[in-house]
């Protein structure tokens, strides 16, 4: 279940894509409310929209600004804030309308972004209920950009701010964990109002958050860039993936309503579940089959929350019960489990319905069948194995085309920059905090480029010169391997180092030495914050504070041993448990062994009797390192390597 809350939530978000363009456009941007943060320092933009040639007034604190409104409505100006706190007022208006914004401070607003990582709210993270209760910071405030794709560049953002307590920490889908500790962290050493602007979405990858223009030259995305074109030209939902309007071009199931209770399936051919796509013809094939099963419940039915368990399915699943949805899934959450909303289950006959997208020869149910249930609110298991009634509704094989890729969330390029990025901008900001990269894991070494291009494209919307940007390193996540290995996690961490290093006014959080095996949601995310936070108070602010851990420098061939030195030994390196870990090295044949390490100063001598002449070192190289070599000051070294050898991402697309 660890893993379900983020795409569904996502899924939902998808359900009511486009909503946000219906709204009038109003006299103020919803990006300016009561409770905001200005951006001190600096001239603000303030926008809207009114009747062309009016003349908008804008007033703070005795300090007024003016402009007309331009021939498309829009109208934007700048205006410099008050001093640092607050709270002030601030009065718009036109010739026939006026707004007022209360309790308005003056202090530094943060921009944060990325997947569900960033998105994971303080309520699951470690002691969860304590923080919720501790959150009592009034000069934090925060806007939760809602989640919405958009084909086109869009307008109006969605959201409201809100003053950090906590009851608005937890409503709705809850504050960013890493943006609050974060938020906190910089509030308490630096004593000027926090601003939050949260604008991420769970599974998202990072070419959804570039603009069209520069994927384009980018070259990698022309393929998704054509269908989301083609996709905009024919009209209908914007979905943001490719495989929600795949369904609703192709799937006989959907457009003939095959999951609602007074469908007739009569015609339909009587399957075993796990199993039925044999008997349906297509064992070997993709296809796309729909089943449906009829349950009998207790009157009356138990209080509680009911679980509908579907196990192990490859590859798509969408799930419902009495013709209502239930849940949906794509390849990456199983075992499949659902929690059923209130109001669907009733006492006696329920009709389940499943419909499954198989791409491979053994793929659809891939579980035992006592996996297979429905749990009753009390524990009672209702076994849903056994005898269905199934129907074929795409046979995708070839040459029927298939989708270019099957996550039901949002991932085609752009669609995020467009959505939600764009009608944000141009906030003024202090800069930027960046949490994601799971989901180009598999791409790690194209990352070097795209997020480069996806960070040119932040400033150059926001005009605000090359504001600061931070980036998480990515934690540690699946089992630890017992032998060297390759691996695209450890070049995705690669990546982020060498964009930290690369960029002007980057710099990178490492959280190597956090994170959960079965877990790609790890529940420390205040160290993450804080580790955001000592970037900022470091680069940002000036602060005397050590903000990085040991990074590679420089590797020494010494007889049957390397040498490895490092920068930011602050305090000297220091090792936390056993023997510095974790290295492996290497000959010219490019076969890892792991390896003795010797700390000598700020520099560490590595050599295994398996290698006599070491050409290359690698440290913290797997998804889940023993990552323990920190310096002086507490901070984990950035996992590295010294080979420039072609890894297994390097030609990934």
């Amino acid at each position: 279940m660890r893993l379900k809350i983020f795409c569904v939530l996502s899924f939902l978000a998808l359900m009511v894509a486009g909503a946000a363009d219906q709204v009038p456009l109003p006299l103020v941007s919803p990006m300016f409310g009561d409770n905001m943060v200005l951006q001190r320092g600096k001239p603000n933009a303030i926008w809207g929209w009114a009747k062309s040639g009016d003349t908008v007034r804008v007033e703070i604190a005795g300090r007024v600004a003016k402009t007309v409104t331009g021939a498309d409505g829009r109208w934007h100006l700048q205006i410099q804030p008050p001093a640092p706190g607050g709270p002030y007022m601030v009065k718009i208006s036109d010739a026939e309308q006026s707004v007022t914004l209360h309790e308005v401070l003056v202090g530094d607003v943060w921009l944060c972004g990325g997947q569900s990582n960033m998105e994971l709210p303080l309520s699951r993270t470690r002691n969860g209920a304590d923080e919720i209760a501790a959150a009592n910071h009034p000069e934090i405030r925060f806007f939760t950009v809602r989640s919405h794709v958009s084909y086109s560049p869009n307008k109006i953002p969605q959201g409201s701010w809100k003053i950090c307590s906590p009851q608005t920490v937890a409503e709705g889908s809850g504050l960013s964990a890493v943006a609050y500790f974060f938020a906190r962290r910089i509030q308490q050493d630096i004593h000027v109002p926090i601003g939050l602007v949260q604008d991420c979405v769970g599974g998202t990858p990072a070419e959804t958050w570039t603009s069209p223009e520069t994927l384009h030259r980018l070259k990698d995305f022309d393929m998704g860039l054509a269908e989301l074109e083609r996709l905009k030209s024919q009209g209908g939902t914007e979905y943001g993936n490719y495989i929600m309007s795949w369904y609703d071009d192709y799937d006989l199931g959907l457009k003939n309503d095959w999951a609602a209770t007074k469908f007739d399936d009569a015609n339909w051919k009587v399957v075993q579940i796990p199993g039925g796509f044999q008997e349906l013809g297509v064992p070997d094939a993709p296809s796309v089959c729909w089943f449906r099963k009829e349950i009998t419940l207790p009157n009356p039915l138990p209080p509680g929350k009911a679980t509908i368990h579907l196990g192990v399915i490859e590859r798509m699943d969408t799930t419902y019960i009495n013709g209502q949805w239930a849940g949906a899934s794509a390849w990456v959450e199983n075992p499949r489990a659902y929690f059923v909303n209130d109001g669907i289950l009733k006492p006696g006959k329920n009709l389940v319905t499943v419909r499954v997208f198989k791409t491979k020869t053994d793929g659809g149910f891939m579980s035992k069948p006592d996996e297979l249930k429905l749990m009753l609110g009390d524990g009672t298991s209702i076994p849903l194995a056994g005898e269905w009634k199934g129907a074929v509704s795409v046979d995708a094989r070839p040459p029927h085309p298939l989708p270019l890729s099957f996550e039901n969330w949002p991932v085609m390029p752009s669609v995020l920059f467009q959505g939600m990025i764009q009608p944000v901008a141009p906030l003024a900001i202090t800069g930027a905090i960046w949490y994601q990269g799971e989901a180009n894991a598999e791409r790690a070494f194209q990352y070097r480029t795209l997020l480069p291009a996806m960070i040119g494209d932040w400033r150059k919307l926001f005009g605000q010169g090359d504001f600061p940007f931070y980036i998480v390193s990515l934690p540690a996540f699946m089992h630890h391997q017992n032998q060297p290995t390759e691996s695209s996690w450890a070049e995705m961490r690669e990546a982020q180092a060498f964009v930290a290093r690369n960029v002007r006014n980057a710099a990178l959080a490492v959280t190597v030495d956090t994170g959960d095996p079965d877990n790609i949601h790890p529940a420390d995310k205040k160290i993450v914050g804080e580790r955001l936070a000592y970037c900022a108070l470091a680069r940002q602010y000036s602060e005397k504070i050590v903000y990085q851990g040991p990074t590679f420098k420089s590797v020494e061939h010494l007889p049957h041993a390397l040498k490895i030195h490092f920068d930011h030994a602050d305090g000297g390196l220091v090792v936390k448990g056993g023997k510095p870990g974790e290295f492996s090295i290497a000959g010219k044949d490019h076969k890892w062994f792991w390896a003795d390490a010797t700390i000598e100063g700020d520099a560490i001598i590595v050599s295994s009797p398996m290698v006599g002449e070491p050409e290359a070192a690698r440290c913290a190289w797997q998804s889940y390192p023993i990552a323990n070599l920190y310096n002086g000051a507490g901070l984990p070294a950035i996992p590295f390597r010294t080979d420039n050898w072609p890894g297994i991402t390097e030609k990934q697309k």
